[in-house]
């Protein structure tokens, strides 16, 4: 049985997604090959809360061609690249049944992204002294990590267009995907899929083809905000912006009050005001002095720096933003401090447990075989981690910072903070 891992958000699914999973099995040749995915939960890598919750957007998977669909829990799914990626890599792996790992890639030299990785840079102290140099100069860490990697891999002899294949965030991370399997997968027993990425840029704004970037479509969704998130409006923007299935299953949850779009400009309120009143030592990623900078702005927010119609939080990011705190530094670091995720919790570097979100009938007997070969537990209801957590330390902290995760993003959602306590698989037939 062939068995391929996705690595994805789907915030929310749009056409680069069923793409991406078409041409994942095109290239192991197998139209019937079981497909994985595992996607962030309640927040999405960047910092921000997903555009719909984590059930909807696994319909949305099931229905356009996946087969099971697997949550990241907050702590990675929340976090830089790098931990981003080792929790996803190793959560696959994890399940003892995945053949192949795919993701997109803004390249078309997989093989200098392949050289990179097998440098080992991360491991090696001059590539830190590297990052200091370069964050000494005032650019934030980010950029900094990419100067460096680029010229550590020049002074190894590594050639090619170094400039062009690490020159956007999607791009560092599939190298951060290919280090954490060189990392979690020693005997080379998976099958890596690159595929490149088709239509607008990773993270463009606009939309300038049938496929268009998440960040472009949750723009669009954000702005019709004011006429109170009109389900035709965004049905006349987004079609053919995403598959009929999946802006069907989006709309109707919508509309049967199954979730509420989120209020953004809200939710940034809401970490302002925990902001001011509290102090933020010990809270993850508010390392470098951010804690104090986040407080002082919080202490200091003047009418205008969060509008009412600040739907996309265009005006709030740029105010808060600086070369040293890049965006998506703050917003986790907000998204840390929300939830109470303290800097001890970064110690546990992979999944507890792995939370099945839903299924179909290929992926139910996946699941069966899983439920064998896989080396952490498998949940498929929050109830299912109580008689876990007694025994294992790790899978309790993990757990109970999902559950507030879960609670915050269900209060945006316009749902009771408890409903997570309820929440099952998606089962097609």
């Amino acid at each position: 049985m062939r068995v391929i891992g996705i690595i994805a958000e789907f915030n929310p699914f749009h056409n680069g997604h069923e793409y991406l999973i078409k041409k994942a099995r095109e290239t192991v040749n197998d139209p019937r090959a079981i497909v994985m995915p595992v996607i962030s939960g309640f927040f999405t890598q960047r910092g921000l809360p997903a555009i719909c919750p984590p059930a909807v957007r696994a319909r949305q998977a099931l229905l356009c061609g996946s087969d099971v669909v697997l949550e990241l829990p907050f702590s990675f799914s929340c976090a830089p690249s790098s931990r981003f990626a080792e929790g996803a890599v190793s959560e696959l792996i994890s399940t003892g049944v995945v053949t192949d790992i795919a993701f997109g890639v803004d390249t078309g030299d997989t093989g200098l992204l392949k050289a990179l990785a097998a440098t080992g840079f991360q491991d090696d102290p001059s590539f830190n002294e590297l990052i200091s140099g370069y964050v000494s100069t005032g650019i934030s860490y980010p950029r900094a990590r990419a100067s460096a990697i680029m010229e550590y891999a020049r002074d190894k002899g590594i050639t090619g267009d170094l400039d062009s294949a690490l020159s956007s965030p999607n791009s560092i991370l599939a190298l951060d995907y290919l280090i954490a399997l060189r990392k979690y997968d020693r005997n080379n027993r998976i099958n890596v899929i690159m595929i490149k990425r088709e239509g607008d840029a990773y993270n463009s704004q606009e939309v300038m083809s049938n496929m268009p970037g998440a960040s472009a479509i949750r723009r669009i969704i954000s702005g019709t905000a004011p006429s109170g998130f009109s389900r035709s409006a965004i049905a006349s923007a987004l079609n053919g912006l995403m598959p009929d299935a999946a802006l069907g299953t989006m709309l109707s949850s919508n509309s049967g009050g199954v979730f509420s779009f989120p209020d953004y400009a809200g939710y940034i309120r809401d970490c302002m005001n925990i902001a001011a009143a509290s102090s933020l030592e010990g809270i993850a990623y508010m390392s470098d002095d951010l804690s104090g900078y986040i407080r002082n702005f919080a202490c200091n927010i003047r009418p205008g720096t969060i509008p009412d119609d600040d739907h996309t939080l265009k005006v709030f990011e740029e105010k808060i933003s600086t070369k040293r705190y890049t965006l998506t530094r703050i917003e986790r670091a907000l998204a840390s401090m929300i939830t109470s995720q303290d800097e001890q919790i970064l110690h546990i570097k992979t999944p507890p447990y792995i939370r099945v979100l839903g299924f179909n009938s290929e992926g139910k007997y996946c699941l069966k075989i899983m439920g064998k070969c896989s080396s952490i537990p498998i949940i498929n209801r929050p109830s299912d981690c109580l008689e876990l957590q007694s025994s294992d330390a790790s899978l309790k902290r993990i757990f109970e910072l999902d559950m507030r995760a879960a609670s915050t993003g269900w209060k945006l959602y316009g749902r009771d903070t408890a409903s997570e306590w309820e929440a099952i698989p998606v089962i097609l037939k």
